[in-house]
């Protein structure tokens, strides 16, 4: 389970990326189910920006798939005023990028990765250590739905 103390981190690991590239106006950490877990996204609906991802994680897979181009790394899209960049982070969460169309796309995708590589960890990591309320680790639990089986991992 995911404390307020790991949501504080991956916000703050946010930020961080935000400095890192100023051109970018905005990061969402989401599950792969189109859950806002944490964003900082000023003037952008976080709720609907992460239902969106998640919709357009699922057709970015299926066209993979179909063209033989092997398992998805990573989604762009571009606009006319800039670029949304989603990425693995972790077993079951995505990273959305909102930058401007001036960003350095290349720096986008290091940075994007990077993060996406932290937010991860993060959030499998306080996932496998702390069990859901109500419940006894008397066995192993059957593994969830990976961000790697909707074939959204990426290399570092």
């Amino acid at each position: 389970m995911v404390t307020e103390d790991d949501l504080r981190t991956v916000l703050a690991e946010l930020h961080r990326l935000r400095t890192r590239v100023p051109q970018l106006t905005g990061a969402l950490a989401a599950g792969v189910d189109g859950l806002v877990i944490a964003h900082d996204t000023p003037g952008v609906d976080p709720e609907g920006l992460a239902a969106l991802t998640a919709a357009a994680l699922g057709v970015a897979v299926r066209t993979s798939e179909a063209t033989g181009n092997g398992a998805l790394r990573e989604l762009l899209v571009r606009g006319e005023r800039g670029y949304v960049a989603t990425y693995a982070a972790g077993r079951t969460a995505v990273l959305t990028l909102l930058a401007q169309d001036r960003v350095n796309v290349g720096r986008l995708h290091l940075e994007g990765r990077r993060a996406g590589a932290r937010v991860g960890e993060l959030l499998d990591a306080a996932e496998a250590v702390r069990p859901h309320p109500g419940t006894t680790p008397a066995r192993p639990r059957a593994p969830r739905p990976t961000a790697a089986d909707a074939r959204t991992a990426t290399d570092s």
